[in-house]
C-alpha cells in the first residue's frame, strides 16, 4: 500500500538575488517501510521533510505536481485540516530533544497534549496511554519518568521521549530527522532498534533523514541520495556499495573504517558533479 506520492516538490525562498529553490524538482513514493535520505548538510534533505508534513512558514513557498497522503491531496488542505493530520497521522521526530521539548511542562503533559487535540479520551485514559507509550520505547518507570521535567533527563532518554510523542497516536508515517545525531555511539543503536521495532509492530511508513550513509544502509530497506536539492541515485538493500554517480562515491569514499590504511581521507571533488 502506498502511503505518500510526491512528484515534483519544489521548496523556494526568496534572496537578495531572487528566488533559490533547496529542493529542486524531488520525486518519491513510499509504502509501508524504511525509506533513507542522505546528504550533506543543506542538500534539502530537512527541507523536504517539513514540506511534506507542511511546515515550511512564510516567505518560503512549496510547490508540486503531486502532494499526496493517503489519498489526499495536501496542496489544497487548509492550516487547519493539516493540524489535524499532523501528529494523529503523520508526525516527525526532531535531532536534537533540547530544543524540541518544552522546558516547563512535565514529560507526561507533554506526551498527553497530543491526544487532548486528536483523542475524546478522559484524563485517567491518557494518562493510562502515555505510560503505554513510555513503555513502548523501553523506558524503565514510565510513572517516574512521566513526571519529569526535560531537564532531569538524559540526552538519549530525551530522544525516547519525543519517540514517544509522535507514535502516542499511532501515525500512518514518521518522519526522522536525524534523531541520532545528538546522541552517544552506544545509544544510537538502542534509539535506532525502537523505531524499528515500532515500524514493524504498527506497520507504519518511516523517512529516516540522516547524514550516515552507513547506519541508513544497514537498516533502511532503500536510500535516496541527495545534492544540492536533487535526488541524485536511488538505491535498494545493499546496494550502496555499488552506487554510481560521483557524488554518492565521493561521500563512501571520505567515510573512515576501522581498518583505515589511508594517510588521507579523500576530498569531495565538486567539479565533477
Amino acid at each position: 500500500m502506498t502511503l505518500l506520492k510526491v512528484d515534483n516538490l519544489r521548496v523556494t525562498f526568496p534572496s537578495d538575488h531572487g528566488p533559490v529553490d533547496v529542493v529542486r524538482g524531488l520525486s518519491l513514493t513510499l509504502g509501508r517501510e524504511r525509506l533513507g535520505i542522505v546528504g550533506e548538510s543543506g542538500s534539502g534533505k530537512s527541507m523536504t521533510g517539513r514540506a511534506i508534513l507542511g511546515l515550511i512558514p512564510p516567505p518560503g513557498s512549496v510547490t508540486a505536481d503531486r502532494l499526496e497522503f493517503e489519498g489526499t491531496d495536501l496542496r489544497t488542505l487548509s492550516e487547519r485540516r493539516y493540524r489535524e493530520l499532523r501528529g494523529a497521522r503523520m508526525s516527525m521526530v526532531l535531532q536534537d530533544p533540547k530544543f524540541s521539548l518544552n522546558p516547563v511542562i512535565t514529560i507526561g503533559d507533554q506526551i498527553a497534549e497530543a491526544l487532548k487535540v486528536h483523542r475524546s479520551l478522559t484524563a485517567r485514559q491518557r494518562r493510562v496511554r502515555v505510560l503505554e507509550v513510555l513503555e513502548a520505547v523501553r523506558i524503565r518507570d514510565p510513572k517516574r519518568v512521566a513526571r519529569l521535567y526535560p531537564n532531569e533527563i538524559s540526552g538519549g532518554m530525551g530522544q525516547r521521549v519525543m519517540i514517544a510523542m509522535m507514535v502516542v497516536l499511532e501515525p500512518a508515517l514518521m518522519i526522522a530527522d536525524e534523531p541520532t545525531s545528538a546522541l552517544d555511539v552506544s545509544v544510537r543503536g538502542q534509539v535506532l532498534d525502537i523505531l524499528d521495532d515500532l515500524v514493524r509492530r504498527r506497520g507504519m511508513g518511516l523517512i529516516l533523514i540522516s547524514h550516515d550513509l552507513n547506519t541508513v544502509a544497514r537498516w533502511c530497506d532503500r536510500i535516496i541520495v541527495m545534492y544540492q536539492g536533487r535526488v541524485v541515485e536511488e538505491l535498494g538493500t545493499g546496494q550502496l556499495e555499488a552506487a554510481k554517480h560521483p557524488y554518492t562515491r565521493g561521500l563512501l569514499s571520505s567515510v573512515p573504517r576501522i581498518d583505515e590504511t589511508r594517510d588521507r581521507l579523500p576530498v569531495l571533488n565538486r567539479s565533477t558533479l
